[in-house]
């Protein structure tokens, strides 16, 4: 059966074109994909099919029909899960790095999907389709830490709305070349597919918009020891406005420096630290906290030692 969501789109969100809140307030849901969406009616405003131009409102009603999941065709997997917390409408995990989050080309196996399958079973929200059971929010393969699953689909919009408003605090710890001029401020930049590379993204007009909250925490030569807190969700986003504000973080692949000295520690060092969110059900703020993996605290010692 196909699932309805009721999103109310709030004063931040006002006059945005209904496409690009889509794709940002529907988790799974592309630009793309809104707009067919759209053109098929399964988006109503206050009972009225819109256009994907229209501006939205911030007292907007909007129904989203989504379509329905089908079977998905995937094989559940015993693999090693390192549970923070789990009841009947979440789970918060501690993803190791090297784990991808959800099954795609290249990947259908050894996902972190995969072992929520065999973990969960049938409990996982529908809501972000066949490949994507439970997943709410994502973080990068060679990123460790803290996600959320949403266990059905009540727990899923709920969830998704927090994150569209902005009360889910993600905050992140992470190792980056070089030392800021000033010990904490804010990146506010657009982050858009790269123009050239598909693989990456970039910093650039026209962008959706991105903003990240930085901190030093410790200062070592060459190096720094930030923790950072997303406002927005972007893909790479963390690793884009630090390469772009001439910091990379350490090991970074894809945006980092070529001479970095940790550069051989198979993925960039960035750890999802800490989560506060709203229990869909309960209503209670709950914080998660997962400690630094030793791949991190190991380099931390490595920067300790050259001081």
């Amino acid at each position: 059966m196909a699932e309805t969501l009721a999103l109310h789109p709030g004063v931040e969100a006002a006059g945005q074109r209904i496409d690009a809140f889509l794709s940002s307030a529907v988790p799974g849901i592309t630009r793309s994909a809104a707009q067919r969406l759209l053109s098929e009616g399964a988006v109503t405003i206050d009972g009225k099919a819109r256009k994907k131009n229209y501006k939205i409102a911030e007292t907007d009603e909007i129904h989203v029909r989504l379509p329905d999941v089908k079977l998905i065709d995937l094989t559940p997997e015993n693999l090693p899960l390192d549970i923070v917390y789990e009841d009947d409408s979440i789970v918060v995990v501690n993803k190791a790095r090297g784990m991808v989050v959800h099954p795609a080309a290249g990947n259908w196996s050894g996902t972190l999907v995969n072992a929520l399958m065999y973990h969960c079973g049938e409990r996982l929200s529908g809501i972000n389709g066949e490949l994507r059971p439970g997943i709410v929010h994502r973080i990068d393969k060679d990123t460790s830490g803290l996600l959320v699953v949403a266990k059905n689909d009540a727990a899923h919009q709920h969830l998704s709305e927090q994150i569209q408003r902005h009360a889910v605090r993600r905050e992140y710890e992470g190792i980056v070349i070089g030392v800021f001029r000033e010990p904490e401020g804010t990146v506010d930049q657009p982050i858009l597919r790269h123009p050239t590379d598909r693989k990456k993204m970039a910093v650039g007009t026209g962008g959706r918009e991105a903003v990240t909250h930085y901190q030093t925490l410790a200062a070592y030569p060459g190096y720094s020891h930030m923790g950072f807190r997303l406002e927005t969700g972007r893909t790479h986003q963390i690793r884009v406005h630090m390469a772009f504000s001439g910091h990379p973080i350490v090991g970074d692949p894809v945006y980092g420096a070529p001479k970095d000295r940790f550069s051989s520690i198979g993925g960039q060092c960035l750890h999802a630290a800490h989560l506060t969110l709203v229990h869909p059900e309960t209503g209670e703020e709950m914080r998660f906290d997962a400690p630094l993996p030793g791949y991190f605290t190991e380099i931390l010692d490595k920067l300790r030692k050259m001081t």
